[in-house]
């Protein structure tokens, strides 16, 4: 069995080597219609199987072609990985969309927005007359 270490490095160099694969060879006119970044890549402890995770920048159609394209390419992908990476067996591989930074930004424009709406008022304890009186110390016997 792998340890942790041979896992992350693997999982490390399938990442670098999948994104040249997309960049450089892949054909197919769909994976191009949205910008595809690998964000994430999860190796299971046996090295038979891969999860890639991708974020695609584009619209909504944009980013469904490009799955398509990427699921339709990913028996390609896995040959050309076999060829680049040394392994016993070359693992599945699996594509899922990856939203965390899509979600992640919108958050931080409702925070912002939050923070704009709601200023703090220049005095937000409005002193009253009365606080402005001497206030005996009765600690102190007379």
């Amino acid at each position: 069995m792998p340890t942790d270490r041979r896992v992350s490095r693997v999982a490390a160099l399938i990442k670098r080597e999948v994104s040249q694969i997309l960049m450089q060879e892949v054909k197919d006119d769909r994976v191009g219609s949205g910008m595809v970044s690998i964000t994430d890549v999860n190796v299971a402890g046996d090295l038979q199987h891969v999860k890639i995770f991708v974020s695609i920048y584009g619209t909504e159609e944009a980013r469904k072609e490009t799955m398509e394209g990427l699921r339709a390419a990913t028996g390609y992908i896995r040959s050309s990985l076999g060829q680049r990476v040394r392994l016993r067996r070359t693992p599945e591989v699996i594509f899922f969309e990856d939203r965390s930074l899509e979600r992640g930004d919108k958050m931080l424009s409702l925070l912002n927005r939050i923070s704009e709406n709601s200023k703090p008022d220049e005095d937000p304890l409005p002193r009253s007359e009365s606080s402005d009186q001497h206030i005996p110390d009765n600690s102190q016997p007379e």
